[in-house]
């Protein structure tokens, strides 16, 4: 059967490869993400798109109205906006404190209130019972990023997705989170990863290999399958053994 899947920054990188493994298994999906002309290009059979600042509530209001009036549930919610930071213009003049304040607050932005904003507006829309929302964490949520505010912002996922599967057990929706490690062929970076630092991430795996998009989309296609219906309120790992059991 047929199943409505929304996916927050579906247009690149892990929500895209999502995006196709949901609609290659026959499911509608609809693409979310801060630019139009990349959701357009993103080559998703049947794929509709929403394009969205999901920090911002006023657009996540129309994001929650182009649902209701498209598909109206929702069967599979895929939270993959977000990103590194770092990667945002910092402030002007300098300030080491601004700096700071700048860091926290924009990881924050992307990664936290990205997801949680959305959740919350899409809440009452959810299948029930056989509902799936799947938050996308990583493994700096467990070991820490450099700077600390990243790492931070994927960890504040984990108490929310606790309370939410708490919350949504009893209408049959579970919520789980899926922690990459090390993934090539994403926009995290900013580019391509200097060979010193990919050898260093290759090797802290047990496979001896990086990570792939479609290697995060297999899991979370299996979250949102029949098969893991009794998996709830987990942030399952998908390292190459880079980081082991919590």
């Amino acid at each position: 059967m047929s199943r409505n899947v929304v996916i927050s920054g579906g247009g690149t990188g892990i929500g895209l490869a999502a995006a196709r493994v949901f609609a290659a298994d026959g499911d509608r999906v609809v693409l979310l993400g801060r630019r139009a002309e990349v959701l357009e290009k993103a080559g998703v059979p049947g794929a509709l798109h929403c394009a969205a600042d999901l920090a911002e509530p006023g657009d996540v209001r129309r994001v929650a109205e182009f649902v209701r009036q498209e598909i109206g549930t929702v069967d599979v919610l895929v939270h993959s906006a977000g990103g590194n930071g770092g990667l945002e213009p910092g402030p002007p003049g300098g300030d080491p404190l601004d700096a700071v304040l700048h860091d926290w607050t924009v990881n924050f932005r992307l990664n936290v209130l990205t997801a949680v904003l959305l959740t919350e507006a899409l809440k009452e829309r959810l299948a029930e019972p056989g509902g799936r929302v799947l938050f996308l964490s990583s493994i700096a949520a467990f070991r820490g990023s450099g700077s600390g505010a990243y790492a931070a912002s994927k960890a504040a996922l984990h108490p929310y997705l606790h309370d939410l599967a708490r919350q949504l057990g009893p209408r049959g929706i579970t919520v789980n989170a899926v922690a990459p490690g090390f993934v090539e062929d994403t926009g995290f970076f900013g580019g391509p990863v200097e060979t010193a630092r990919r050898e260093r991430l290759v090797a802290e795996t047990v496979t001896g290999r990086a990570g792939e998009p479609g290697d995060v989309a297999a899991t979370l296609h299996w979250l949102a399958s029949p098969g893991a219906g009794h998996i709830t309120s987990q942030i399952v790992q998908v390292n190459g053994g880079a980081e082991r059991g919590h």
